[in-house]
């Protein structure tokens, strides 16, 4: 029986089927690291179950409280705008807080090496490789700061140096910042990819480090242990709003 709220997870989608893979995968780790915890998995687009699907189905169960969580590494449209405009029009017995987005969080810088060593570099060759922070990208500013930050420090980590990279909307695309980086003197190139499932953008990415000759191409965050502890972390702090509000 559970007791906590539910914690239901929100991914975009896509038409990729890696995409919805990839987050069956997460959701699967983020159970068996809390089996005290119901967590759901709803879609925005292209896949199933729906995010007003799954909410519509908890209250027909009797569900009450519910921590939405938006799989998302930024505070953009998604979760400024549309997570909220779906969750406004789920049935009106539900209890819903919406959690924070996953980024940024130490966690994350480590899920990021971590798939760098995956992919053949060592911790010893920090200093003598340019990092390029690959995003998917966004027109909202407060993201694009937000990336730019969590670049600075990385950097600050022992890498000879960290550029941002965006798939879309803004700039400079990931083959330009492979090629700074070689300009800067780096011995070798490595691209990070800072998404969490596959699907078009990371595509245009690999694309990206594939044109420019980078050196290692790390895979995206997906399932990552440290990304599922993230999740953990947001819902129990947006949990605690919940019950505190029903004065539980």
């Amino acid at each position: 029986m559970f007791t906590k709220p539910v914690l239901l997870v929100i991914a975009h989608g896509s038409r990729d089927p890696r995409h919805a893979a990839t987050v069956h995968a997460l959701v699967r780790r983020v159970r068996s690291l809390r089996p005290d915890v119901r967590v759901e998995t709803g879609f925005l687009d292209f896949n199933i179950p729906s995010v007003q699907g799954v909410l519509e189905s908890l209250a027909a169960e009797g569900v009450r409280d519910v921590v939405a969580l938006p799989l998302l590494l930024t505070r953009a449209f998604h979760a400024k705008a549309d997570i909220p405009a779906v969750l406004r029009a789920a049935p009106p017995q539900l209890r819903i807080r919406q959690a924070e987005v996953l980024g940024p969080s130490p966690l994350l810088l480590s899920a990021l090496e971590r798939r760098l060593y995956e992919a053949g570099l060592t911790p010893a060759d920090k200093s003598s490789t340019g990092v390029v922070l690959a995003s998917a990208g966004s027109t909202d500013p407060e993201a694009i700061a937000v990336i730019a930050e969590i670049a600075r420090e990385w950097r600050h980590t022992g890498w000879c140096a960290v550029r941002p990279a965006f798939a879309s909307a803004s700039l400079p695309r990931t083959e330009d910042a492979v090629r700074s980086l070689r300009e800067l003197g780096c011995e070798r190139v490595a691209v990070a990819p800072y998404v969490l499932a596959p699907g078009f953008l990371p595509d245009r990415i690999a694309r990206g480090a594939a044109e420019a000759d980078a050196d290692v191409l790390a895979d995206v965050l997906g399932a990552a242990p440290e990304v599922a502890r993230v999740v953990l972390e947001r819902y129990e702090a947006a949990g605690v709003r919940v019950l505190a509000a029903v004065g539980a």
